[in-house]
C-alpha cells in the first residue's frame, strides 16, 4: 500500500502523485458505498494494480485538515487571491467573500493585485493599503511584464498547497504559467463587450512547483456562496474586528446595531476600513436572507 496525493480528478478517475509518478486510479467500491468522493488535494492510500501502465485503486482517503467546496479541494494551506486593478474592474465585495470563506476554514490569505501597469489613477495603492493594513500579505504585480514574478511569489508558496482564486480574466493562469514552465494552461482574453474573462480553466488540478509545493488554479466565477458560514460567526472572518471586539459590551456582539460596540467606534475613528465594514454588512445580510428562505 502506498500513500500519495490526488492532483486531478476527471470523470471518476483520480490521478495520484506518488514520489513524482502519476497513477490513474479508481475509487474502491467501499468508498462509493460510503459516499466518500476523493477531492483534489486529498492524501490517499492506494494499491498499485499495474506499475507499468501506472494504474491503481484508492483504498482510503486520509483525514482532511480542511476542505473547500468551490473548488472541491482539500488540505489547503493558503488561498492566493488574484484581482486585477483594471480590465476587469475589481469587485471588492467578491474579494471580501473569498477572504471570509478562507478565514472560516482557517486558511492563510495572500492577495495579488495584478495589471497595475494599466492603472493611471492610483487606485491600486488604495487597494494595497486597505488590505495591507488589515495584516494580509499583498503583492503588486504586472504578470505580463514582471521579470521577477517567480522570485516575488515562490517564497510564500514554498512548502504549501496554495489555491489561486479570483474572477476570470485577472491573470491567474498567466501567473501560474510564469511560475512553472511545464504548466501549460489556457489564458483567456477579456470579453470587450462584458469586460470580464472567459472561463478557460476546465478542471481542478494541482501542479507541483517544488517538493511539497503545489498550486491550483480554479475555474472562473462571477459569484460565491458564503452560506456555510453561520451569520454569528462571520465577524471572526473579518480579522481587524478582533482587535476591538473583546471590549464590546456584549460578548455576542455582531457589530451592527448593538450599543457600546467598540468595533463601530473604531469604524467611526477610521481605524477600520469603511469599505470592508460595508461589505461585512452586505455578506451578513446575504447569509441572513438566505437562511430565512
Amino acid at each position: 500500500m502506498h500513500i500519495g496525493k490526488v492532483i486531478k480528478a476527471i470523470s471518476g478517475f483520480f490521478y495520484v502523485d506518488y514520489e513524482g509518478q502519476i497513477y490513474e486510479c479508481k475509487g474502491k467500491g467501499k468508498l462509493k458505498k460510503d459516499k466518500i468522493i476523493p477531492f483534489v488535494g486529498d492524501d490517499v492510500e492506494f494499491e498499485v494494480i499495474n506499475d507499468k501502465t501506472k494504474k491503481g485503486i484508492i483504498e482510503k482517503v486520509l483525514e482532511r485538515e480542511n476542505s473547500l467546496v468551490r473548488p472541491p479541494v482539500s488540505n489547503v494551506d493558503q488561498v492566493v487571491i488574484v484581482f486585477a486593478i483594471k480590465n476587469p474592474t475589481p469587485n471588492y465585495l467578491v474579494l471580501d467573500k473569498i477572504i471570509a470563506i478562507a478565514e472560516s476554514k482557517g486558511v492563510e490569505v495572500t492577495i495579488c493585485i495584478n495589471k497595475i501597469d494599466l492603472d493611471d489613477t492610483g487606485e491600486y495603492e488604495k487597494f494595497y493599503n486597505r488590505y495591507k493594513n488589515v495584516g494580509y500579505e499583498v503583492f503588486k504585480l504586472s504578470a505580463t511584464s514582471d521579470n521577477d514574478l517567480k522570485e516575488k511569489l515562490m517564497p510564500i508558496l514554498k512548502g504549501k498547497t496554495s489555491v489561486f482564486s479570483g474572477p476570470s480574466g485577472v491573470g491567474k493562469s498567466t501567473i501560474l504559467n510564469t511560475l512553472h514552465k511545464d504548466i501549460e494552461m489556457e489564458t483567456g482574453e477579456i470579453s470587450e463587450k462584458l469586460k470580464r474573462g472567459k472561463h478557460t480553466t476546465r478542471h481542478v488540478e494541482l501542479f507541483s512547483l517544488d517538493k511539497d509545493t503545489f498550486v491550483l488554479d480554479t475555474p472562473g466565477f462571477t459569484s460565491l456562496e458564503v452560506y456555510d458560514i453561520d451569520k454569528e460567526d462571520l465577524r471572526y472572518s473579518f480579522v481587524e474586528f478582533l482587535d476591538y471586539s473583546d471590549e464590546c459590551k456584549y460578548s455576542t456582539c455582531i457589530h451592527i446595531s448593538e450599543p457600546n460596540c467598540k468595533v463601530k467606534e473604531a469604524l467611526e475613528e477610521n481605524k477600520i476600513s469603511k469599505e470592508r465594514y460595508n461589505n461585512y454588512i452586505s455578506i451578513y445580510n446575504e447569509i441572513n436572507d438566505k437562511r430565512r428562505k
